[in-house]
C-alpha cells in the first residue's frame, strides 16, 4: 500500500455512524452526494477543509451505531487517507475493509496526536509519524491479503481483480 501524509481532524470517543453520515441524507445512492454531508453533525466544516490524504484521528469505538456501509464510504469519498482510532466498532472495521478505507488502531497515537498536526502513515509497517512533533507510533499493520483488498479499492474490486 502507498504511504499517505495529511492533516489531522480529531474527534472524541463513540463517533457513531449517524454522526459520520446523518441518516436524513441516505435517500441517495450517490457516494459523492452523500460525502457532502460527511461529519457535518460534529464538524460542519469538515467537507470544506478535508484534502486528499488527510487523516481522521479518534478515540474509542469509532463507527459505532448502525451497520451501514455508507459511513466508511463517505469518509473515503471525501478523500480521507486513513482513520486512526483507539478502537473501531467491529462492523465499521469490516465495512471499512470491504470498501477499501485504510484504518489503524493505535491508542497512544490517538491520545497524543493533535488536531491540525501533519501525520504520515506507512501501511506496510504500521508506523504512524506525527511529522509536526517528530513522534512515531506503532500500529499493527494489516496482513498482505487485507492490504491487497484495500489497495484494490475494496472487497468486490479485489475479487474482480482475482477473477481476471
Amino acid at each position: 500500500m502507498q504511504n499517505i501524509q495529511g492533516k489531522v481532524f480529531k474527534y472524541p470517543d463513540n463517533v457513531d455512524t449517524d454522526v459520520i453520515i446523518p441518516a436524513r441524507y441516505l435517500n441517495t445512492p450517490d457516494a459523492n452526494e452523500l460525502a457532502l454531508h460527511c461529519m457535518e453533525d460534529i464538524d460542519r466544516d469538515f467537507v470544506k477543509n478535508v484534502q486528499k490524504g488527510d487523516v481522521i484521528v479518534a478515540g474509542w469505538n469509532f463507527g459505532c451505531g448502525s451497520s451501514r456501509e455508507h459511513a466508511p464510504l463517505v469518509i473515503k469519498t471525501c478523500g480521507t487517507g486513513c482513520v486512526i482510532a483507539k478502537s473501531f466498532a467491529r462492523i465499521f472495521y469490516r465495512n471499512a475493509i470491504n470498501i477499501g478505507l485504510p484504518i489503524l488502531e493505535c491508542e497512544q497515537a490517538a491520545d497524543e496526536i493533535s488536531a491540525s498536526d501533519t501525520v504520515e502513515v506507512n501501511f506496510d509497517t504500521g508506523v504512524i509519524t506525527d511529522v509536526t512533533t517528530g513522534k512515531t507510533y506503532q500500529a499493527q499493520p494489516f496482513p498482505e491479503f487485507i492490504q491487497d483488498i484495500i489497495t484494490s479499492g475494496g472487497l468486490m474490486a479485489s475479487l474482480w481483480k482475482q477473477k481476471k
